[in-house]
């Protein structure tokens, strides 16, 4: 049986990308349902108190964010390659636009055409994620409104892309630019109000969605939180590879924070288990589950030595 769990909710978008990443991997993997709000008891023990989706588990190891949930996958399975040489560079490039400046105004236009829709508390909930004042139903309505034009030319962009008749983003076969954008544009008709018809001027675009998803999600089977949960009680974090600090980075051993940058309350705080240009890791002791090691993407998150 597969050692890989998602934790994850269907209508997450970024879950949708990992999902599909393990499809593309062509990987076997076992699925936690969360709750898409807090509070989030079964996840907060693994994770000491990151709440976003989705997070990947191994034991008593567990990995934050997408981004870095991508490299290791493809460290452990190289082939298919995320990260083609051809595409290298690039492919980051689109990555960073497609999650940083196209996701947000696709979520606040999703999410204000279907305001009456969404889960009890998540326009709050979203809200304090973000340090932002609770909105009323209508002024998530008007942010939906705004954010449809903002929407409508990275959807052109991203169309332009296509026009040459390629099948994906750079070229002949898919990379993790692709796996970037598709979940942004899956988010389209990932609600009750299908939002489409956006895309409908732009055949290319939607043939190339409907490649993306094609890919599937690999061999899925779902699991009980408590499952998951036993199995990081009763491991502890694997081995961590050699770490390459760079200077002014906490060492080995050293006790640090890492939270997500855009985020000011949510800090993890443990020993630095393992650190190098793209990754920290921190050694923590949960009450329950003992040892567990949480991994995080160096870029767009922030770190302090422990006080």
């Amino acid at each position: 049986m597969s050692g890989l769990i998602l934790h994850h909710y269907d209508f997450s978008n970024f879950a949708e990308k990992a999902r599909l990443m393990l499809g593309f991997k062509g990987l076997a993997w076992r699925g936690v349902e969360i709750p898409p709000i807090a509070p989030k008891p079964d996840l907060t023990p693994l994770t000491g108190g990151y709440r976003r989706t989705p997070v990947l588990q191994d034991g008593a190891d567990v990995w934050c964010d997408t981004n870095l949930i991508a490299r290791e996958l493809e460290r452990r399975m190289p082939l298919p390659s995320l990260f083609p040489a051809a595409t290298a560079g690039a492919a980051e490039i689109i990555v960073r636009w497609a999650e940083q400046q196209f996701m947000r105004p696709m979520a606040l236009f999703v999410s204000g055409i279907n305001a009456d829709h969404m889960p009890a508390g998540l326009h709050e909930d979203r809200a304090r994620l973000h340090g932002l004042p609770v909105p009323s139903v209508e002024a998530v309505r008007a942010a939906g409104a705004r954010n449809r034009l903002l929407v409508r030319p990275q959807l052109a962009w991203l169309a332009d892309t296509l026009k040459d008749g390629r099948a994906y983003l750079l070229g002949d076969v898919p990379c993790i630019a692709d796996f970037a954008a598709y979940h942004v544009v899956w988010f389209l008709r990932g609600r009750k109000i299908d939002c489409s018809a956006e895309i409908e001027p732009y055949p290319k675009l939607i043939a190339w969605r409907d490649r993306m998803a094609a890919i599937g999600h690999g061999k899925r089977t779902d699991i009980s939180a408590d499952v998951a949960l036993g199995e990081a009680r009763d491991t502890t974090p694997t081995k961590p590879r050699p770490s390459s600090p760079q200077d002014g980075d906490p060492r080995p051993g050293e006790r640090a924070s890492v939270r997500a940058a855009d985020n000011a309350r949510d800090w993890i705080e443990g020993e630095v288990w393992f650190i190098d240009a793209d990754e920290i890791s921190l050694r923590r002791t949960d009450a329950v589950l003992g040892e567990v090691a949480v991994h995080f993407p160096r870029l767009g998150y922030d770190w302090r030595k422990a006080r």
